[in-house]
């Protein structure tokens, strides 16, 4: 089976979903609003300039899960996508999907973002596999440490290989769809790479490689 594989923020949505959870849980008091937005920001710039220090933004970004269940933490994530997801749903994204559920593709979202932010947001989009960095949780409630390999920049490509081994899948004619260079290492792995809104590093890479650039918010 063919598969078409996604990333997610900026790529089938018109922002970043996790910096926007950021934003939220500020304006939501959940946090020390001002330490926290400056860290946030911080570190949104480190992933755009692809010096990520993935497992301390991890515990950054689940801080706030921390002692809650997730059936506590629903309302505030359906209040989340309605103000800040909804938003910024891209109705060409939805029929780039659409046209690779009628070429009977199987549909992956693969983010660094983690899944208690994506996994709604992937659900309102229709697709049911998503690949993304997993949170602890212990006795019902998150621990707000991260579990596992993170699915970001290189991880993307472990966490990938290990569920195609669990699906017994392989990339043949595979398809990935990504806005960022952070994303380079798994872009290299298909068959059909192809840039989407792209930074400048993906843009000069696409260009060099002959894969095509295109763009969801037109």
């Amino acid at each position: 089976m063919t598969l078409a594989i996604f990333d997610l923020d900026n790529t089938l949505i018109g922002g970043d979903s996790d910096n926007l959870w950021g934003q939220f849980v500020c304006e939501q008091a959940l946090v020390d609003s001002d330490s926290f937005a400056r860290d946030n920001e911080r570190f949104y710039r480190d992933y755009q300039a692809g010096t990520l220090d993935v497992d301390a933004y991890l515990r950054f970004a689940l801080g706030p899960l921390k002692g809650r269940s997730p059936a506590e933490l629903a309302p505030l994530h359906r209040q989340f996508m309605r103000e800040k997801i909804e938003p910024i749903m891209l109705p060409q994204a939805l029929r780039l999907i659409d046209s690779h559920r009628r070429q009977g593709h199987r549909l992956l979202v693969i983010t660094a973002t983690n899944h208690f932010i994506t996994r709604p947001i992937v659900d309102a989009l229709g697709i049911a596999d998503l690949l993304a960095c997993e949170a602890e949780i212990s006795d019902g409630r998150y621990t707000g440490e991260p579990v596992g390999i993170p699915s970001y920049h290189s991880g993307k490509v472990l966490r990938l290989r290990a569920w195609l081994q669990q699906q017994q899948l392989d990339l043949a004619g595979s398809w990935f769809y990504s806005d960022s260079h952070n994303d380079l290492p798994l872009l290299e792995q298909v068959d059909y790479a192809v840039a989407v809104d792209p930074d400048p590093i993906l843009k000069a890479r696409a260009l060099e490689a002959n894969w095509p650039i295109i763009s969801l918010r037109d």
